[in-house]
């Protein structure tokens, strides 16, 4: 069973939830050379998250957005970890809620997501820089 591994570099991105699925299948070409197998794709952070979700609709990723803002506000009283400002701790709470990796199903070199569905980044920091992905395929 062939296996591929790669790791890749995702841009800056604002606070929110963006849709990067087709920055997956951009870099990751080997994914075309299985029929059948699965996709992981791991974060390297403790700040930002992965998610699957609702991929047509912007709205969806606003309302993501302050629907976790409103559950984990930011300058609560009993924050310890709070270095690197007001949304350190907060963003490792959201990122802990959401997780760290999603497993996607591949079927004739594609991934076989849902018709409205896309791999979100939830970045919970307001400057949280670059972000690196680990992304394992394998399959027949």
């Amino acid at each position: 069973m062939p296996t591929f591994q790669k790791t890749i570099h995702l841009p800056a991105y604002s606070r929110g939830f963006h849709l990067i699925t087709r920055a997956i299948e951009r870099e990751f070409t080997d994914l075309q050379r299985i029929r059948v197998g699965l996709l992981h794709v791991f974060i390297q952070h403790t700040s930002a998250s992965l998610t699957i979700n609702e991929n047509a609709d912007p709205t969806v990723r606003g309302d993501f957005e302050r629907f976790f803002n409103k559950t984990v506000p930011e300058n609560e009283p009993y924050y310890q970890h709070d270095y690197e400002g007001s949304d350190d701790m907060p963003a490792h709470l959201k990122a802990a809620m959401l997780g760290h990796a999603v497993t996607i199903p591949i079927t004739n070199g594609r991934l076989n997501l849902g018709t409205w569905q896309g791999i979100y980044l939830g970045e919970h920091r307001d400057h949280g820089g670059s972000r690196t992905l680990v992304l394992t395929a394998w399959g027949d």
